[in-house]
């Protein structure tokens, strides 16, 4: 299984924490990072989103054919947001658009064993394979890809 995990773009302030929309800059990094996985991504692979406008909008920069999913949405917990993704059994490829402090504390957790307080950049991905899966091998990280490198 490869798990890619996206963090939504750059959000306007000031308003309801759910109803924040993508800044002008939040939509570019949005369709700049959508552009870099399109080319990379395979044809099944299954993108899910948060049900804050931020990562919906972020999602959709990708994919019209996306499903929301409250589990990982901003009060998600790092194993509540891996069993929603079907870490690690699950087959192929499973983009999730998410938040902070879960999407950082889900990598570290992956990396590491412990759900550390890593941060990931808005607009950001980091996508991680599982090694070995059969043997009870760690996941490893493929890549990783800012908005402003995209």
């Amino acid at each position: 299984m490869d798990l890619i995990l996206w963090r939504h773009a750059d959000a306007e302030d000031g308003m309801a924490d759910s109803e924040r929309r993508l800044t002008a800059k939040g939509v570019k990094q949005a369709a700049r990072v959508a552009k870099w996985l399109k080319k990379r991504l395979p044809a099944d692979a299954v993108v899910l989103a948060s049900p804050a406008r931020r990562a919906q909008q972020t999602a959709r920069a990708l994919t019209h054919d996306f499903r929301t999913v409250k589990e990982i949405g901003a009060a998600a917990t790092p194993q509540v947001m891996l069993a929603a993704a079907g870490w690690p059994d699950a087959a192929g490829t499973v983009v999730v658009v998410g938040h902070q402090p879960t999407l950082g504390q889900v990598a570290a957790l992956l990396l590491t064993g412990s759900a550390g307080g890593w941060d990931i950049k808005k607009g950001a991905i980091w996508w991680f394979a599982q090694r070995d899966r059969e043997v009870g091998g760690r996941a490893y990280l493929r890549a990783v890809m800012s908005a402003d490198l995209s």
